[in-house]
């Protein structure tokens, strides 16, 4: 009865778990899946992230299983070099950023949340239906998607439930269908040679042509291959509804890379060698005017999903994680609790979904496509000053929450 009910056993939900735990505050995650698997792609953990993470003792085992990645390199679609710099500690951080598998993520955070609260606290096969609530705490109803359901109790409940979040349609009945940014993607893992710092996180082209994001995240085995993380990103039209299962056609997007092959990367090659492709849309929610209804609360995606853009989503689910279970430690009221953490998240997760859509750190490439008007250029000097270009990036890590003055404070 005294358990926090998180539903969802995602980046933010066993992140969450984790922290409450630490903090001596029982909780119980139900995941919807009949069997939580290592699946999606690469993703990126910003230093914001990974302070918390180490906060939680998973430094050290996060290293071992993703690449730290030194810098992040801007390149036009003809492989001219736009802008370079440091990332992590090589810039002046005081943890790193880390460039790993989500599923490696996701398994590495149940793990050592199993080791530590027992396996017995995450229960699989457990769709959330409805939540309801009283005076004395809420009762979640759970289906097994069959014709079984059950009715937990708990102190509060914390909906970690992804995009397509039941209890958040609980609350917003009339919202709709994520919002389609007109850019859909592809994604795939490759097994390819070190390329650059072979620890480089890349960005070349621009949407409208095709633009492409690359980085390993697992490091080289005995047959000196990285395991390397790309995204493919093409202004489009029409899209499907996301499913981190969706296999995707190369014959849907190759052809705007085809003429792609650059001094360090034969850019079609290294596409035609994924293990696998999968496709989904860029998608977000506008911001909702609240997440906290008493003892209900959303984290992560179902709180203020954003389009992937920035490296930011999950490391952002993880920022709502801390700051929930501070104001937890905070406050006796579970509600003074939850309206606490949702005053502390709302605005500030707000400007990031935003500022996602349009001023993100990828509008680099979009500044200089449009002063070239897509055109190889002699110097970038010529198109643009790299005061400007240190100007967009330290903007953006700003909005986000991770410039180095903000997370010395």
């Amino acid at each position: 009865m005294d358990e926090v009910i998180i539903v969802g056993a995602g980046i933010g939900g066993l992140t969450l778990g984790l922290a409450l735990h630490q903090a001596g505050i029982p909780c119980r995650i139900f995941e919807s899946t009949s069997r939580i698997r290592a699946v999606g792609v690469g993703i990126n953990l910003l230093p914001h992230a990974t302070r918390e993470l180490a906060a939680l003792g998973l430094e050290d085992a996060l290293a071992r299983v993703s690449i730290t990645t030194t810098d992040a390199t801007f390149f036009n679609r003809f492989g001219q070099l736009i802008y370079q710099e440091p990332l992590g500690r090589l810039a002046g951080y005081d943890h790193p950023q880390f460039s790993i598998h989500r599923g490696d993520l996701q398994m590495l955070l149940l793990d050592a949340f199993c080791a530590r609260a027992g396996a017995d606290r995450v229960v699989t096969s457990s769709h959330c239906v409805a939540v309801e609530q009283d005076a004395a705490g809420v009762s979640v109803t759970f289906s097994d998607d069959g014709s079984h359901r059950s009715i937990v109790r708990g102190r509060i409940a914390i909906a970690c439930d992804g995009i397509n979040s039941a209890v958040r349609k609980q609350f917003f009945p009339d919202e709709g269908e994520p919002r389609y940014s007109g850019v859909n993607m592809w994604r795939g893992v490759t097994r390819w040679k070190p390329m650059l710092s072979g620890a480089s996180m890349v960005r070349a082209g621009w949407l409208s042509h095709g633009k492409m994001v690359i980085y390993p995240i697992r490091a080289a085995g005995a047959d000196g291959l990285q395991l390397v993380n790309w995204v493919a990103e093409i202004e489009t039209p029409n899209y499907r509804k996301r499913d981190w299962n969706r296999a995707g056609s190369l014959d849907d997007f190759l052809w705007a890379f085809a003429d792609w092959h650059f001094d360090w990367l034969d850019v079609p090659a290294f596409i035609r060698a994924a293990d696998s492709v999968l496709e989904f849309p860029m998608v977000d929610q506008d911001p909702l005017p609240r997440w906290s209804f008493g003892r209900v609360t959303l984290l992560g995606d179902a709180a203020h999903p954003m389009v992937p853009r920035g490296s930011n989503g999950a490391g952002q689910a993880i920022l709502d994680a801390r700051a929930l279970t501070s104001a937890l430690q905070a406050h006796d009221d579970p509600v003074a609790a939850l309206a606490a953490y949702e005053q502390q998240r709302l605005e500030a997760t707000t400007r990031i979904v935003l500022t996602n859509r349009s001023n993100p750190p990828d509008a680099i490439l979009r500044e200089v496509f449009l002063r070239t008007q897509d055109r190889p250029f002699r110097a970038i000097e010529d198109v643009i000053s790299r005061e400007e270009l240190i100007a967009m990036s330290e903007g953006y890590k700003r909005i986000a929450g991770f410039a180095k003055d903000a997370l010395r404070r």
